[in-house]
């Protein structure tokens, strides 16, 4: 006879009458991996807006230049202007001289009022101007878009970001990725001499970094009436026709 052994089968963990601890949920969405994805929408929904507007016109400054500053209203005046004759003025959708050029550009009998708004924890929210938007989480598909198709890039008085968008503008047409045709100008003389003057002595003559013939890249001016003469003279992009062909023909 053979004999059975009684075997005492393991404890199961799961049994336990200790609770099990709490793990913290993680969020695939926030991963890097995930975060990609976010950016390729940011693009796409950006072309896909941009796409409505047949001519633009860019314009960039200081968002803490206050109503009644002379910056303020000479962007106002020319926005009012532009959109008179039917271009969308796009701005960074903030406060400043972009809220002045999204005021002015509302105020008139045609035209669009467009923002780019960047979304930040606590500085910017969207001006009360804009009659069109699109919101952004990155700073740089945001300018991307500001760049993608307008007609003409117009910068007053601001601050690092608008710097940054100066000197990415130059820099894409100095290397031929943008048209040489497309106007670049700068508004109010007192708040750029100074600067056009350091890259013509320390960048050009002295350190010999960038050729002198990059200087006719952008113009300055003083007055609304000036940039205006400028900004009408450019001609389309026609590199984005046929997108906004078909854009339009699926709407």
């Amino acid at each position: 006879m053979i004999n059975k052994r009684k075997t005492s089968s393991p404890k199961s963990k799961t049994t336990s009458s200790k609770p099990l601890a709490h793990k913290k949920h993680h969020d695939f969405r926030s991963s890097f991996n995930w975060r990609v994805f976010r950016i390729m929408a940011e693009f796409v929904e950006g072309w896909q807006f941009l796409a409505d507007f047949d001519k633009t016109v860019s314009i960039f400054g200081s968002a803490r230049l206050e109503e009644g500053s002379r910056w303020y209203e000479e962007s106002r005046k020319l926005a009012k202007m532009l959109a008179n004759k039917k271009f969308a003025v796009i701005t960074g959708g903030g406060p400043g001289i972009m809220e002045s050029s999204n005021r002015g550009a509302s105020e008139a009998a045609f035209g669009h009022s467009v923002g780019m708004n960047i979304k930040l924890p606590m500085e910017q929210c969207e001006n009360p101007y804009v009659s069109r938007s699109q919101s952004f989480n990155y700073f740089f598909t945001r300018k991307v878009m500001l760049a993608y198709s307008a007609r003409a890039y117009v910068f007053f008085p601001g601050g690092f970001g608008t710097l940054d968008g100066l000197f990415e503008m130059v820099t894409l047409i100095q290397t031929k990725k943008i048209e040489d045709t497309i106007p670049v100008v700068l508004v109010g003389k007192e708040f750029w001499t100074p600067l056009l003057k350091w890259i013509d002595e320390a960048m050009i003559k002295n350190h010999k970094t960038v050729s002198p013939e990059d200087v006719h890249i952008y113009k300055l001016v003083d007055t609304a009436e000036e940039a205006m003469k400028i900004v009408t003279k450019a001609p389309a992009r026609h590199e984005f026709d046929e997108f906004v062909t078909i854009h339009k023909a699926h709407i």
